[in-house]
């Protein structure tokens, strides 16, 4: 038991220690986070506090996990997103260029075998090996979440706490499936990435002293990525296709909402805009930290979901899942992330428009 704990209980020690040197860091080299129209914060603030989160993971994985190449190729391709995250946040970089990093990143994953090789028909459990498509949906696949991560990483605390949710789950599902002697490795990743997000949310949640910037935001949603792969895409039951959308299924669907919302009012998919669930929430009169905690609850509803769908059957998880697509698209509706704004502009309430102002 010790041995499972002490890469976990390290990360934790590690983020919270190193968070407030990141901090003066970030200050130093000018990685600030400005407060403009869109922005929820009214303050200068340091960012790039996904380093201390990335140190603490790597550092607790370095001293006790196995380094197979699985491992090394994750550490891999988190360092290259990890100096794409500093570089944008201290200097500022192009989408296109993002891209381009990110296309990168998973691209070392798969040069160290992780890959989606194959995915199960939900409807008969029949398994199609991907073939030559393996390598475009890997990267496919990496690139959507690290970019659906960093999209949510609008308030304080929401991206680590929903990340932190999505791992947990995915170390539940993934014990659930095969135990801890056949799935240890990719557990333990999980639990340990928890950990280290935790030290660093004592500092990120509000009122903030550090955002994870997208040095954090990128690196979360990459990993959370990288581990699904690892573990739940791997699995040979019919539902396992579904279950990394469910768990992801904050980021994922907000993306995907925005990018329906934006075609629908004829805009640049990548133009950014103030109708994401959390605007939306803050714009129906949730505080700040009342938003981050309902996106915490309705992550662990997927989440629980996500673990019910692993343990029934096939025909039961199909019919859980169109209710649960059922529910998701009305509050959606409702809450006005497909577009139609409970109040009239979507404006966020001043009284609830600032993270932090201290420096």
């Amino acid at each position: 038991m010790e041995y499972y704990l002490a890469a976990p209980l390290v990360a934790l020690v590690l983020g919270f220690v190193l968070t407030p040197w990141v901090r003066t860091l970030a200050i130093k080299v000018g990685a600030l986070d400005y407060p403009d129209q869109r922005k929820v914060h009214n303050g200068t603030m340091p960012r790039m506090g996904g380093l201390a989160v990335y140190l603490a993971f790597v550092l607790a994985v370095l001293l006790f996990r196995e380094l197979t190449t699985q491992v090394l190729g994750l550490l891999a391709g988190a360092t290259v997103i990890l100096l794409l995250g500093i570089a944008d946040d201290i200097r500022g970089l192009s989408a296109r260029v993002k891209l381009a990093g990110q296309i990168l990143a998973a691209l070392v994953i798969v040069q160290f075998g992780i890959q989606v090789h194959y995915i199960t028909n939900p409807l008969n459990g029949d398994i199609f090996i991907l073939g030559f498509l393996s390598i475009p949906l890997t990267v496919f696949w990496i690139v959507a979440v690290t970019n659906a991560v960093n999209l949510i990483d609008g308030l304080d605390g929401l991206a680590g706490g929903v990340a932190c949710i999505a791992a947990l789950t995915m170390a539940t599902v993934a014990w659930t499936q095969f135990g801890m002697s056949g799935m240890p490795e990719m557990i333990m990743l999980a639990l340990t990435l928890v950990a280290a997000v935790i030290g660093f949310l004592r500092y990120n949640f509000h009122p903030a002293r550090i955002f994870l910037g997208d040095t954090g935001s990128m690196f979360l949603g990459f990993t959370l990525s990288v581990l699904a792969i690892m573990s739940l895409t791997k699995s040979a039951t019919a539902v396992s296709v579904i279950i990394p959308l469910v768990i992801l299924g904050v980021p994922l669907l907000d993306t995907f909402f925005a990018i329906l919302r934006r075609c629908h009012e004829h805009r640049p998919i990548m133009q950014p805009d103030k109708k994401h669930l959390h605007h939306q929430l803050m714009a129906m009169g949730l505080n700040h930290r009342q938003t981050v905690l309902a996106i915490y609850a309705l992550s662990a509803f997927l989440g629980f979901n996500a673990v019910v769908i692993n343990l029934i059957t096939n025909d039961q998880a199909l019919v859980l899942l169109v209710i649960l697509a059922g529910v998701v698209i009305y509050l959606a509706d409702r809450v006005g992330v497909l577009g139609r704004s409970r109040r009239t502009g979507c404006d966020i309430p001043e009284e609830y428009k600032q993270r932090s102002t201290k420096m």
